[in-house]
């Protein structure tokens, strides 16, 4: 850079130089540094002619100046006077003025006395040297001889310095000074035009002065682009670029005009001669020839050195506008890698599948593909260096070291990214081993399974079954696993801890395989070695299936560390195992081969639920990494409409909540049982309240799938599918959390159907009944959420327990006749939601729309509070039909159910909210009742003191247990008693007997039930116990300790009352079961007796607390 700065400065140099000579070419030829005067300046004093300068010359180049006759001579301003022959004794060159000036003065048509004036005047402001006067004195007699005579005696009194001739006429003048020399009006033949003279003198005095002054712009322009400083950006340095090219262009149009003035005068110059080759110029025109010529070749000399610093300093420009492109681009390539190398230092994850490495290499193609075009760029940048060194670049010092810098990052992305190819294709390459050992396991036990027990029995089945596992195993080779130190030596740069684990896993399972082998093989071996009779095969009975004595994880999972559980339950599943196999063995082969079977079914259902969830998270994260993260990429925003942008939340809902609980959670404990596979009814278990989450999203579904279809042609979705190469669109993934959630339970019912006898059925049937539930949960919800026109929170409601369309008939109490009349034969068409707390009334609306948004609207109507509401379950005439009444069939509801199955399913979960009300209630009453008889004990009753009854004993003992009870559900938080209904309000005993549209054969009036209540409080209020009535009972408790030993009642079951015994029982029949049995009577609550009224459920919940205390 130093160097190329030297050159500038040269070229610079060079430039001044030149200008300065033209600055003094153009002060010589107008004599700036004397006689500051141009012919511009006293142009009208020289039009005056009262001298001029012809261009004559005398016999020794003495310049002529002559003063033409003149009348008004003396009349002219002394000012005037001195100007011009200043003027004119400055045109000629200074070598001609230095041999001195010939004056001509023509007086020839004057008097004597103004020729003497004229010639004193002259002598006294002539400002140059003289050599000679010439005087053409007058013509006239009289004139002449007074001249001759005024010469000679006033001849000291115009004593010049130099000699004045005194002449008679132009022949004597032409003895001094040649004809050729002078003016036509001296007898000459000199060609001489003033005016011609004047315009000349004034155009090449012009061009001298604007050569000059473009000479200082060049110069000041020279001086600016020399100091001017370089910018430090792209914009600036270009902008500048631009600047000083349009000043130099100005600079060139100048100069090229002041060439083309100098031209035009020198033609006119030359343009006698061009026109006659014989014409001759005089002295004065070759000068002014002369003075063109130099200034157009000093103009030219200037304009090449102008070009030449102007080349170099547009280099510079040009050089300094490249490095800073070079810069930028730089900067903006570099910030380019260090982002693709800290998105490509992401990929670190190896893969826990096959399926997830391809998926992984996938995505790295993809990126590498992406992010090639930036690795091209950089090295296109790079390769620049030899251009620049080339072109001599100024700044070429700093520029190679960021080329190199480029190139290394290149190649250390281009190297990282090679690596981690490799990294991921030794896990697929491990993973392909890995899948091919659980094949050939699969395989392996598939062939055990099929193996017929009766045809091993004999010793041809028995050598062609050990042929069969011979021929298996020798498959092996090319399969199994061989060594594990060696699989963890080989692909020790890739085992993490996970994937070391998966490998473990997958040797274990190919030792227990071979293992079992092994022991078929012997077992075999020991048939095919001795000759046995054939044993027709019979089934096992049940007995010959016993329980896996396995220990179920989640039992431990509490005390003992994932490592330590894993371990125990390894070595009690072996332990239980080898029990079972000798038990096997003591029992036969059939019973242990039948076994084989079942575990190999669950152990395939087991692989299915494991494989499927991984694919599933695998799904999961394709479509949020690839469509959601993509909403948020500013890469891809251009193909997002307006109307699409931040719907992210809509499209996918809590995708990504799900994805986290599957991926972190439910798929790890999911492959914690993976050798336990009938105990993963726990793990469903322990993780059913987090698979609520799925209520949300399919809460949402609807919204999402109306955003998609707006959108599904979208550029953007078109874009991503391609990137992903799915072959279905986002909308079928969308689906997979619905269908997911509806998998698990044909999983769990095929494990449940092949684990029967083992220790983990109960969990598996609990667990499937709890994904059941989540799945009708989810259902009811999205009925739910198209609740309209409820003015409270429908959370408040409790849990929404069921929901269906109803026709349904109205008879209120206090209703029109005509109401009444026509409710029983117009039903109207109601949607009912039966919630914990409350039945809503809802209608259902038309379903508009296509995919969720046929799903159909409900616009409220009205509820029914459960605390005061009571049901008859038959209707007399209709078997689909039952009533639900309300504050004491005030207002009456005739429901009718599409099926008699669906009528049973909702008065079942009906009786069981209205029982848990009245459990409530018991168990509050109790509690407090508890409380008082611990602190202020009451005298027992006179026929208790003297003989107590096993059923006092028995009831106190019951007391106590339910208090014990209550006391700890209410420290869980889970059990609260509700308030006592108000008189008349309460909850209306269910009805469970199937006889009662026979015995109800009509409505019963509110006031029936009123009164029927009231009697039995004023008649009952002081009974020591329960007053025998005729009826029938719903058995509040279970009960197993009748006197026969086969009668048991549970809690809800129906029983008709037979007699009183003693002791507080009572004789009853089941009417569920049809035995008979003896019960205390304490368990019983009444239900319908032989009126027809309609009991309060109140009123018998009242009496029932009152027969409790008075029993204690």
């Amino acid at each position: 850079m130093r160097c190329w700065l030297k050159i500038e400065e040269m070229a610079l140099e060079e430039l001044m130089q030149r200008l300065n000579a033209v600055f003094q070419c153009a002060d010589e030829i107008m004599h700036q540094d004397i006689i500051p005067l141009y012919a511009a300046d006293i142009q009208d004093q020289l039009k005056k002619q009262f001298a001029y300068l012809s261009g004559g010359r005398g016999g020794d180049g003495s310049p002529v100046i002559t003063f033409p006759d003149y009348p008004a001579f003396s009349e002219i301003p002394e000012k005037e006077f001195q100007n011009v022959l200043t003027y004119l004794t400055s045109i000629p060159s200074l070598r001609d003025a230095g041999i001195g000036f010939i004056l001509v003065i023509d007086r020839r048509q004057d008097k004597w006395t103004s020729v003497k004036a004229s010639i004193l005047r002259i002598a006294a402001s002539f400002p140059g040297n003289l050599q000679l006067v010439l005087v053409l004195r007058p013509t006239g007699f009289f004139h002449r001889a007074l001249s001759d005579i005024a010469f000679r005696f006033n001849k000291d009194e115009l004593k010049m310095k130099v000699p004045i001739i005194m002449l008679g006429s132009v022949s004597e003048l032409q003895g001094y000074i040649d004809k050729t020399q002078l003016t036509e009006d001296l007898g000459g033949t000199l060609d001489y035009c003033h005016n011609r003279w004047l315009s000349r003198r004034t155009a090449i005095e012009g061009f001298a002065q604007k050569v000059k002054q473009t000479a200082q712009i060049l110069q000041s322009f020279g001086t600016e682009l020399a100091e001017t400083e370089l910018p430090n950006d792209v914009q600036s340095t270009s902008s500048l670029l631009a600047t000083h090219t349009e000043k130099k262009d100005k600079m060139k149009e100048d100069i090229r005009v002041a060439v083309e003035q100098g031209n035009d005068i020198l033609g006119s110059i030359t343009k006698p001669v061009t026109e006659n080759p014989d014409y001759k110029l005089n002295q004065d025109q070759l000068d002014n020839q002369t003075t063109v010529e130099r200034l157009l070749a000093q103009l030219h000399e200037t304009e090449t050195a102008f070009d030449e610093f102007w080349m170099k300093h547009q280099q510079k420009l040009e050089q300094c506008l490249r490095l800073r492109n070079f810069e930028q681009n730089f900067r903006e390539v570099k910030a380019a890698l260090d982002i693709v190398s800290e998105r490509l230092s992401a990929f670190t994850d190896v893969g826990n599948s096959r399926s997830h490495v391809e998926h992984i290499l996938k995505d790295l193609a993809n990126f590498k593909e992406k992010s090639d075009e930036t690795v091209t760029k950089a090295k296109m940048l790079a390769s620049e260096r030899d251009t620049f060194i080339q072109s001599n670049h100024y700044a070429v010092d700093s520029i190679i070291p960021k080329c190199s810098e480029l190139h290394h990052l290149c190649d250390a992305f281009t190297t990282e990214t090679e690596r981690r190819r490799k990294l991921l294709n030794k896990s697929l390459e491990l993973h392909d081993l890995l899948e091919k050992s659980m094949k050939w396991c699969d395989e392996g036990i598939y062939l055990l399974a099929s193996q017929p027990v009766d045809k091993c029995q004999s010793q041809d089945g028995a050598e062609s079954a050990l042929q069969e596992i011979e021929k298996f195993l020798d498959t092996g080779a090319g399969n199994k696993i061989k060594e594990l130190n060696k699989i963890y030596e080989e692909y020790a740069h890739i085992l993490n801890e996970d994937l070391k684990e998966h490998v473990q896993k997958v040797f274990q399972k190919q030792e227990s395989m071979e293992e079992m082998f092994q022991k078929r093989q012997v077992s075999l071996k020991k048939l095919a070695a001795k000759q046995t009779r054939p044993v027709q095969p019979v089934a096992p009975r049940p007995e010959a299936f016993v329980k896996s004595p396995c220990t179920s994880p989640g039992l431990q999972r509490e005390n003992v560390s994932n490592s330590e559980s894993s371990a125990l339950r390894r070595v009690n599943y072996r332990k239980g195992k080898s029990e079972m196999t000798e038990l096997h063995q003591s029992r036969g082969g059939s019973t242990m081969d039948d076994e084989e079977n079942l575990a190999v079914l669950r152990q395939h259902v087991m692989n299915e639920l494991i494989e499927t969830e991984r694919a599933y998270v695998e799904e999961l994260l394709c479509v949020l990494e690839g469509y959601a993260a993509e909403m948020d990429n500013p890469l891809m925003a251009h193909l997002i409409s307006p109307e699409l942008q931040n719907k992210k939340d809509i499209l996918f809902g809590n995708m990504e909540e799900i994805y986290h609980f599957h991926n972190r959670i439910f798929l790890r404990e999911l492959e914690t049982y993976v050798e336990y596979p009938e105990l993963v009814g726990r793990c469903f278990l322990d993780q059913m309240e987090d698979f609520q989450i799925y209520e949300k999203y399919c809460q949402n579904k609807p919204r999402s799938e109306s955003l998609w279809r707006q959108f599904s042609d979208s550029v953007f979705f078109q874009e991503c599918q391609r990137k992903l190469d799915h072959k279905l669109s986002l909308d079928s993934y969308l689906l997979k959390p619905v269908q997911r959630i509806t998998k698990y339970q044909l999983l769990l019912k095929e494990m449940l159907k092949y684990s029967k006898n083992c220790e983990g059925a109960e969990d598996l049937q609990e667990a499937l009944t709890s994904i059941l539930g989540i799945l009708k949960a989810v259902n009811d919800s999205m009925h739910q959420i198209a609740i309209t026109g409820y003015d409270g929170n429908l959370n408040e409601l409790g849990k929404l327990l069921m929901q269906g369309s109803f026709n349904v008939w109205t008879d209120h109490k206090k209703g029109h006749t005509k109401v009444k009349d026509l409710a029983r034969f117009k039903p109207m068409q109601r949607h009912l939601f039966l919630h914990e707390k409350a039945v809503l009334f809802c209608k259902k609306r038309e379903e508009n729309g296509e995919g969720y948004e046929k799903a159909p609207s409900y616009s409220y109507k009205h509820s029914l509070n459960m605390a005061a509401v009571g049901i008859t379950e038959n209707v007399k005439g209709d078997a689909k039909k039952f009533e639900i009444w309300y504050n004491a069939r005030e207002e009456v509801y005739i429901v009718q159910a599409p099926t008699p199955e669906v009528k049973a399913t909702w008065v079942n979960e009906i009786r069981k909210v209205l029982t848990s009300q009245l459990q409530a209630c018991r168990e509050a009453s109790q509690h407090r009742t508890l409380e008082q008889t611990q602190s202020l004990p009451l005298p027992l009753p006179a026929s208790s003191c003297a003989s107590p009854s096993r059923n006092h004993i028995r009831n106190t003992k019951k007391m106590e247990e339910k208090k014990a009870d209550l006391t700890s559900l209410e420290g869980c938080g889970t059990t609260v008693a509700p308030k006592y209904p108000e008189k008349g309000k309460g909850w209306a005993k269910p009805s469970h007997s199937l006889d009662a549209s026979e015995e109800n054969d009509g409505w019963s009036s509110a006031e029936e039930a009123l009164n029927s209540s009231d009697a039995e409080e004023e008649g009952g209020g002081g009974a020591g116990e329960m007053k025998l009535t005729p009826g029938k009972y719903t058995v509040v408790t279970d009960y197993d300790k009748g006197v026969s030993e086969e009668f048991t009642v549970k809690s809800g079951d129906l029983v008709q009352l037979i007699r009183e015994g003693e002791d507080g029982l009572w004789f009853v029949k089941n009417l569920s079961s049809g035995k008979e049995g003896w019960i205390p009577a304490s368990n019983l609550l009444m239900l319908i007796g032989n009126s027809n009224s309609a009991q309060s459920l109140s009123r018998h919940c009242l009496q029932q607390f009152q027969h409790i205390i008075k029993l204690q």
